[in-house]
């Protein structure tokens, strides 16, 4: 019991990091606004243009066919994947929303190689 409160309670610090985020972070067609989202297995990476409410760009590493970890390895091959993907899409600058996460592992390692392959946060 005392195990689900403490997810509960880790779970709507996020929540409220989100938010507080997204009251900032807006994206557009030039400069789409990039969010993570991390599950157990698998990474879920959008490019959205908030003004349209499209999506520019997705990756889910759970639908490729060598799937990719939802580790630190995992999400630098997934951010190769993705810069590819935005590049192909005409999109060299972006907003990155890290969707209420802390600011290290998956999605720092994500971050850093988007940027290593030329993609501007």
């Amino acid at each position: 019991m005392r195990r689900s409160k403490e997810l509960a309670k880790r779970d709507l610090r996020r929540i409220k990091r989100k938010r507080r985020i997204r009251g900032r972070i807006s994206g557009t067609a030039e400069m789409p606004r990039v969010t993570i989202y991390k599950s157990n297995r698998y990474l879920i990476v959008q490019a959205i243009d908030d003004t349209k409410g499209h999506t520019l760009v997705y990756l889910n590493t759970g639908h490729i066919e060598d799937k990719i970890p939802s580790n630190i390895e995992g999400a630098k091959k997934a951010g190769v994947m993705f810069a590819e993907k935005l590049k192909a899409a005409n999109i060299e600058k972006i907003a990155f929303d890290r969707n209420g996460y802390k600011y290290h592992g998956v999605v720092k390692a994500f971050a850093d190689t988007l940027r290593e392959n030329g993609i501007k946060l």
